[in-house]
């Protein structure tokens, strides 16, 4: 435990403009983010008595061990930088929302010459036109199957499209009515572009009239004794009707607005977004977060609304919320930046908006309530899982941080390696790391498990004894060279309580040597062999055999297992990537956006061998030099085999399939075995 006083800056050197700061742990990781409107009076507030603190602030300034600070201009660009921080460092006491992921929209590409309806996910992009966000992708898929025969808009990629033209075949859905088929012919692109923006009006609100004048064709139909055309008709109402049922109307006026509501104690607090769009309910969606600071509702609801329209979201013309954030103006000013006009940030008074906000207010109370019930089991288990690990090795307190390491080859080939990590009972996958092995070729997994250990733990004791603490050597490990003096956390800069490798006394035996070699002595080891689920110490000649309803052995499994899992596929990957490699792939200066590049103008590889020099230099960014080197790289191979596609048995050829022959069944082969 640190005394704050010892990394308490000077007085006066504190500037008092807006800014935010940011806490370090002893091993330079940022444990806490914040902003304020004056730096000086804010950082005072943490170095005064540990008595008059809030618990968890004093728990902070304890753990950390020196204070830094950036000055801004203005409160907006403070809660931009905040925000940016708080996503980058994934700071311990901060507020911890457990759902950043991008929600589904149902978008109509209008840009495009034949419009397509899909599911997309992030940004929007220029000339789509969105709809939502939804809670499930199945939500928008339910709703466009029953869209589509009413206004049958294409939904197939622009490689089934393509396809299908070059064929004169239309999909399935051209077939059954749900595609109007334009690839074909059947319609034209301007009838087609007519179809997508009557999708786009219904799913705006404007259905009425629609339904009017499908409902009197309906009836001149009957009245002409064309009732398969009626029919027809009365259905597609139908299903119309259906689909407007799934989205009822909830807010006059097409109001375009999110509800945020909060349910919180003294621990947790639960989040609910209702996204309300053309006065209909169009998705939903929420989470759960520790309030492991000291935050009141406005400022749950200021780390809402940054961890919601902070990634991109769009942002509607009402943001309703049950709590104003202090000062509101800046945050304002912030969402009306990302929209491009102005946003209405307020607290529902009275009307239909207030009783909105109650049902999500509900929804709110129910989640934390359910979460709580689930939590409760959870920590409780968690807590006397790692009590019963370190009871068993005889550690001197709960290993907080356990990371796991496996070796995974193909019959010695593409030999690597898995880092997984488990924070408080529960995996950190942002802290994941693979290997490849480097030092030797072939099947040695008691060496491959010596170089895994020996650079990981290299690596942490070069970041340490840098007085610099964020200078990075040399990268050594795949990716490793984005670390850095930014600020950015390390990748191998925390050592854990506890390292556990797959493997019995072997693995175990090389794990030591290599901590040994090293003068690390405060690691506790241990290794988990598959066969008896026995646990293994350095130095021990029987194992520690913990009870199979142990809630430690369960942990260790589930450790185990990750990091198999996790070395299995990188493995794999690796595996996949060497099979697949092309011919262009070895053909040195030449990187992936041009190897891509003259695939997309020439079609095939075919037609690219064929070209000459000339033609080569005719794609963009291919220069001379480089049109010479492929074209002497591709006249020196040998043209491949054609494709097969094995499930149709059509030959795969210029980017078309071609029918061949029937194929006679193929030879069974053994299938291959992948060694942990």
């Amino acid at each position: 435990m640190a005394d704050p006083s010892t990394y308490r800056p000077a007085p006066g050197a504190i500037p008092t403009s807006p800014g935010v700061y940011r806490f370090r742990d002893a091993h330079g990781r940022v444990i806490y983010v914040g902003k304020a409107k004056s730096l000086r009076p804010r950082l005072s507030s943490y170095f005064q008595d540990l008595a008059g603190l809030h618990p968890r602030t004093a728990t902070m300034v304890t753990t950390a061990a020196s204070v830094e600070w950036t000055v801004v201009g203005t409160e907006v660009e403070a809660l931009q930088l905040e925000y940016s921080w708080i996503k980058e460092f994934d700071p311990r006491f901060n507020v911890k929302y457990r759902d950043d992921k991008s929600y589904p929209e149902l978008a109509v590409t209008l840009n495009e010459e034949y419009p397509r309806v899909q599911v997309m996910r992030g940004a929007h992009k220029k000339g789509v036109r969105y709809f939502g966000p939804y809670g499930h992708a199945w939500a928008i898929r339910e709703t466009v199957d029953l869209l589509l025969r009413v206004f049958p808009v294409r939904t197939c990629s622009n490689g089934v499209f393509k396809r299908a033209r070059q064929v004169g075949r239309p999909c399935l859905l051209g077939y059954i009515g749900k595609c109007a088929a334009p690839c074909v012919g059947k319609v034209s692109a301007a009838e087609h572009r007519e179809l997508a923006e009557d999708f786009c009006d219904f799913m705006a609100g404007r259905t009425g009239n629609y339904l009017r004048r499908l409902e009197e064709q309906m009836q001149e139909a009957a009245a002409e004794l064309e009732y398969e055309k009626a029919a027809r008709l009365r259905d597609d109402i139908g299903a119309l009707k259906r689909a407007m049922e799934k989205n009822a109307i909830v807010l006059a006026d097409a109001t375009d607005a999110d509800l945020l509501a909060l349910a919180e104690d003294e621990l947790e607090a639960a989040v609910q977004i209702f996204h309300v769009r053309g006065g209909r309910v169009r998705g939903q969606r929420g989470w759960v977060t520790d309030k492991v600071e000291d935050v009141d509702t406005a400022g749950l609801v200021e780390h809402a609304l940054q961890q919601l329209y902070g990634g991109g979201e769009s942002v509607p013309r009402e943001v309703l919320v049950p709590a104003l954030p202090e000062p509101v103006e800046p945050v304002r000013e912030w969402l009306s930046g990302l929209r491009g006009s102005q946003v209405d940030l307020r607290i529902p008074q009275r009307g239909d908006k207030k009783d909105l906000m109650a049902t999500v207010q509900r929804n709110a109370q129910q989640a934390l309530a359910l979460h709580k019930t689930k939590r409760a089991s959870d920590l409780t288990t968690r807590s006397r899982a790692l009590q019963e690990i370190a009871d068993a090795l005889e550690l001197d307190s709960v290993p907080l941080r356990i990371e796991c390491y496996d070796i995974s080859h193909l019959q010695g080939e593409d030999v690597v390696a898995s880092m997984v990590v488990f924070e408080d009972g529960l995996a950190r996958k942002s802290e994941y790391r693979r290997f490849q092995i480097k030092g030797f070729e072939g099947q040695d997994d008691v060496r491959s498990m010596h170089e895994v250990i020996s650079r990981r733990f290299r690596r942490y004791l070069q970041e340490r004894e840098q007085t610099g603490e964020w200078a990075v050597p040399e990268a050594e490990e795949e990716g490793d060279e984005r670390r850095t003096e930014d600020g950015r956390p390390k990748r191998f800069a925390y050592p854990p309580q506890l390292l556990v490798v797959d493997g019995g006394q072997p693995q175990v035996a090389a794990a030591r040597r290599a901590l040994d070699e090293l003068g690390i002595d405060d690691v506790a080891l241990c290794g988990l062999a598959k066969r008896l689920e026995e646990v293994w110490l350095p130095g021990e000649d029987d194992p520690v055999v913990l009870p199979r309803s142990s809630e430690g052995l369960y942990l260790l499994q589930r450790v185990r297992d990750e990091a198999h899992r996790f070395a299995i596929s990188y493995q794999r990957n690796k595996r996949s990537k060497r099979l697949t490699a092309g011919e262009l792939d070895s053909v040195p200066g030449l990187g992936e956006t041009r190897r891509r590049a003259l695939l997309k103008h020439f079609g095939s590889l075919k037609k690219l061998r064929a070209a000459t020099v000339d033609e080569l230099c005719e794609v963009p960014g291919i220069g001379r030099r480089t049109a010479q080197t492929v074209a002497e790289a591709l006249s020196s191979r040998t043209p491949a085999a054609p494709a097969v596609n094995t499930a149709t048995g059509e030959i795969i050829e210029d980017g078309v399939e071609q029918a061949a022959e029937p194929m006679a069944a193929a030879p069974q082969t053994a299938p291959s075995q992948e060694t942990p």
